[in-house]
């Protein structure tokens, strides 16, 4: 199962840092760097390239006959330090910085067509810890080694199983190898600069943005938090590869939390990111944000109920690019096309009609920025340390590839930069920048004329809008049926006879994949971006998706679940006083 989250739900911004859940957030923080950071990184990669060689020409290599050399080692670091500050209801909740070093230390033993990864053990490559922040070289020589000395143990026993395994299953329908051959790469680029936050101003800022939120009554929880993460990710192999890269990310999140008098929750979440701090929205345009928000969940708690719908609709792009990502795109990744629990949806269909002609999909993560928005699934080097590369997954509506890590599939024998993953975690294929172009665009309003005269023409009395989407998730294994769920969070029912649009609450988008893919009519002329979190096997990265607004023949909907608590008993503290201070003014007080 695979899962998209809204920035704000799911949090690791980069490859080191810790989960946000749905409403509990936690962060990963940073102190400031040593101001010889400079000098810090040939120590680093010094260490890791010395204990590596150290170790592959040594292992198993003792004479032992139960013990196995690798075939292949490598050394992952991601050296993070972050700033985080956090406030609700306008005071600071904490303001806090950390560093951290975290190795992922992988070892493969047999050879690449079979070895300790193979089917269900893949994980069993990969042995994490933390690493000493300093230059003592001695130090971090030693921590890599008694990692790889665990991750070696780990290794062996695995593949010991495989061999077993292998004697007994029946033949697998896909016998590709288990790892890629490819070219050693070397890239050296200059570390991630110091994380430098005036810490005082921007409490200040995060507080005042908080506060907003006491001006509506109903809103009982919310969430305001900046963070500011710098990362530089080492990576060094058996083959030769010696990869250093800089990750810079800023990020100031919103989240603001209602109910409604029948029991159902309510939520809204924002977040706005740039490369660095720089890059954020001014202070005006932020708060102005809060406030819709605000207004929003108000909006939201006095919405009428949806009821189960079957109709044509409007997904804004953000909407679609959050339906593509989940729909298409984890079905894109290579690991999904092989193994006997996969559904394989898209792995016989390459060359053939999957989208409509008038769509193109490709990934790219060589690409920063869309229009003036970073995305956030940008990177230089994957985690298997290929460089990242454009795919073309999708031509006029035909499938071409699949994204792929060095785990080979039937049709596809290498690696095209996609090997992504989570600290401590083995890497796979997965989506970075997602981005879905057309052919067959219109105007906004002739995509809402269209909508309407699709509802008469089906004879319903409404067609549906999917205004802002918050996350969903997609089932890829063959135990389950092949399906996907989206859970958007401004909706209306945009009415045939005329009548203003009608928001609603508690709806979520439900279907099959190859069905949906099929009912798209037309697309808007504007493309929008969807920047958040995607967790699957290999963890947790950051992902982004771009889409124009698409019309949609047939939309299925289902009621999300309303829940049984009631709202505050004790209404919220100032209640009364926020609810004057923005009630209207009488005839008689003006």
């Amino acid at each position: 199962m695979c899962n998209l989250f809204l920035s704000a739900m799911k949090r690791p911004a980069l490859k080191s840092s810790y989960r946000l859940p749905f409403c509990v957030l936690l962060f990963a923080m940073a102190l400031p760097a040593a101001s010889n950071a400079q000098q810090a990184t040939p120590v680093l990669m010094d260490a890791m390239t010395a204990e590596l060689h150290r170790a592959f020409t040594s292992l198993g290599r003792q004479g032992d006959e139960k013990q196995l050399p690798p075939y292949f080692l490598s050394y992952s670091v991601a050296d993070s330090e972050a700033v985080a500050i956090r406030a609700q209801f306008g005071a600071l909740v904490d303001s806090t910085a950390s560093h951290q070093r975290v190795a992922d230390v992988q070892v493969r033993l047999g050879d690449p067509k079979l070895d300790n990864t193979h089917g269900t053990h893949r994980g069993s490559a990969v042995n994490s810890m933390q690493l000493p922040l300093g230059d003592d070289r001695e130090a971090l020589a030693r921590t890599l080694w008694l990692a790889t000395n665990a991750g070696y143990g780990n290794a062996l026993d695995s593949y010991l199983r495989v061999k077993t395994e292998s004697q007994v299953r029946a033949k697998e329908e896909d016998t590709s190898p288990d790892f890629s051959q490819e070219t050693a790469q070397t890239a050296m680029r200059k570390p991630a600069p110091a994380v430098v936050v005036d810490r005082a101003a921007w409490e200040q800022r995060v507080k005042a943005l908080s506060r907003i939120f006491r001006e509506y009554p109903d809103v009982y929880q919310n969430v305001v938090m900046l963070t500011v993460q710098n990362e530089t990710d080492y990576f060094a192999s058996s083959e030769g590869s010696r990869v250093m890269t800089p990750h810079l990310q800023a990020r100031l999140v919103v989240f603001a939390v209602t109910r409604a008098d029948d029991g159902m929750d309510l939520f809204r979440a924002q977040t706005f990111e740039a490369e660095t701090l720089d890059g954020l929205p001014k202070q005006a345009e932020l708060a102005a944000a809060m406030r819709d928000l605000g207004k929003s969940l108000e909006a939201l708690r006095k919405a009428p109920v949806t009821e189960p719908f079957d109709g044509p609709a409007i997904l804004s792009g953000r909407a679609a690019a959050v339906f593509f990502h989940e729909v298409l795109g984890h079905r894109l990744e290579g690991q999904r096309q092989r193994g006997d629990e996969e559904g394989q949806t898209f792995t016989k269909e390459l060359n053939k009609d999957v989208l409509p002609s008038f769509l193109s999909v490709v990934d790219d993560p060589t690409v920063a920025k869309f229009g003036n928005i970073w995305l956030s699934g940008t990177y230089e080097y994957d985690d298997e340390g290929q460089k990242a590369r454009r795919v073309d997954l999708i031509q006029d509506g035909v499938l071409k590839t699949f994204l792929m890590s060095r785990l080979p599939i039937a049709s596809f024998s290498a690696s095209n930069g996609h090997g992504r993953a989570q600290t401590g975690h083995m890497p796979t294929g997965r989506q970075g920048n997602l981005i879905v172009t057309s052919t067959k665009s219109v105007p906004e309003t002739e995509l809402r004329k269209q909508l309407l005269e699709e509802a008469k023409k089906q004879g319903k009395p409404f067609g549906l809008y999917f205004e802002d989407i918050s996350s969903g998730f997609a089932v890829t294994t063959r135990s389950s049926p092949q399906a996907f769920q989206v859970i958007p969070l401004v909706v209306w029912r945009v009415y045939v006879d005329g009548r203003p649009d009608e928001l609603v609450r508690g709806v979520s988008i439900v279907g099959t994949p190859l069905a949906a893919m099929k009912r798209i009519l037309a697309t808007g002329d504007k493309s929008e971006v969807f920047n958040g979190e995607c967790g699957a096997e290999s963890g947790t990265v950051p992902v982004s998706a771009v889409a124009p607004a698409m019309l949609v023949s047939e939309m299925e909907t289902q009621r999300q679940p309303q829940g049984t608590a009631r709202p505050p008993i004790l209404p919220i503290p100032g209640a009364q006083t926020a609810a004057d201070s923005t009630a209207p003014a009488t005839k008689e007080a003006q």
